[in-house]
């Protein structure tokens, strides 16, 4: 494959990248208060989910623990749409983006467990490019996931199949693109309406060291395979996530010992609703690899779920893993803002 170009500027922040991952816990240690500082304020009010299988009690769905989770009604619709997301300061705030161009960050109450109780202060700010100008200007805004690393945030807008790289903190939420990175042209000439719908930064150690991991939305049909990319200083590797059942892609996040936890959607006419995630081993992600990993949770309609395009995790006090999962409601009355929170049991 055709190696990675790095435009001025990016090579370094690729490197940086890749061998300072170690102080990525000291990075998302970043309260949401002390973002977007001139960003509008949203009201926003939540109603409590407190099953997630709707009309059982249950909480233990294989190695995940449902803790909790809020349905989110936002005063100002382009709070909608939420597409990628980061936790900060240990679970009590996050970072997300949405399809239309924004960030959005908000505080949330949470009990020592990590059982989402409210959501609150929210702000949402323009994305702008290197020029100040916003990424709706140029066309440039269907931005659909967020990954956040040392060297900065990336973030994948899938119509124009890039990744751009933000500062981090956004300390005034007016803060102007740094640069993209140059991809190759396999990447570019993804679909446009199935292009880089995931990414996710790995740790620090091991074989990926801190290399971005894009993942595609879709493919054809179940017989192709979802493409992934290995995306580091010494270019992009390719690698398939075999994909089943007619799900799709929506997001990923590393766990902290390198596993990768791939979110899938499925929203259509003939199956409806549902959601899937599954766990790939880092060592398992290498160039021409073809995956396949294990289930750790599958949902219909049935559960508490919506159109789900965005997952985070992070460890509490306690060293457990916790996931946080939210939704896409489309900016649309027929849909909501679901977030979730899940344990994972090992």
């Amino acid at each position: 494959m055709q190696g990675m170009i790095i435009r001025p500027g990016l090579k370094l922040a690729i490197l940086v990248l890749a061998s300072a991952f170690c102080v990525l816990a000291g990075v998302a240690a970043t309260a949401a208060r002390d973002l977007l500082a001139d960003g509008q304020a949203v009201k926003v009010r939540t109603r409590p989910i407190d099953t997630f299988h709707i009309g059982h009690d249950e909480t233990r769905f294989g190695k995940l623990t449902f803790l909790g989770g809020l349905e989110v009604i936002a005063s100002d619709r382009k709070v909608g749409g939420l597409s990628g997301v980061v936790s900060l300061d240990g679970g009590n705030g996050f970072l997300a983006v949405t399809d239309n161009g924004h960030w959005v960050t908000g505080r949330v109450d949470q009990t020592d467990q990590g059982k989402p109780t409210g959501i609150s202060d929210v702000r949402f700010a323009l994305l702008r490019g290197s020029d100040g100008k916003s990424l709706r200007a140029r066309w440039g805004h269907d931005t659909e996931a967020l990954a956040l690393a040392p060297s900065g945030l990336y973030v994948t807008a899938e119509t124009r199949n890039a990744i751009y790289r933000y500062p981090w903190p956004l300390s005034k939420g007016n803060e102007r693109m740094v640069g993209e990175l140059a991809l190759p042209e396999e990447i570019r000439d993804l679909p446009r309406n199935a292009g880089l719908e995931s990414l996710a930064v790995a740790p620090g150690e091991g074989p990926l060291a801190g290399q971005l991991i894009a993942i595609a939305e879709s493919a054809p049909s179940d017989a192709h395979g979802l493409a992934g990319y290995i995306i580091g200083p010494e270019g992009s590797k390719a690698f398939k996530i075999k994909r089943r059942d007619r799900f799709d892609a929506t997001d990923a996040v590393f766990l902290a010992n390198g596993d990768l936890v791939l979110m899938e959607r499925r929203f259509n006419l003939r199956d409806l609703i549902g959601l899937r995630l599954r766990r790939f081993k880092g060592a398992d992600i290498t160039p021409g690899a073809v995956l396949d990993g294990e289930v750790l949770l599958e949902a219909d309609f049935d559960f508490q779920i919506d159109n789900m395009e965005a997952i985070s995790a992070h460890q509490n006090e306690a060293g457990d893993t916790i996931l946080t999962l939210l939704s896409d409601n489309n900016r649309s009355i027929l849909q909501r803002t679901v977030f979730l929170r899940f344990r994972l049991e090992e």
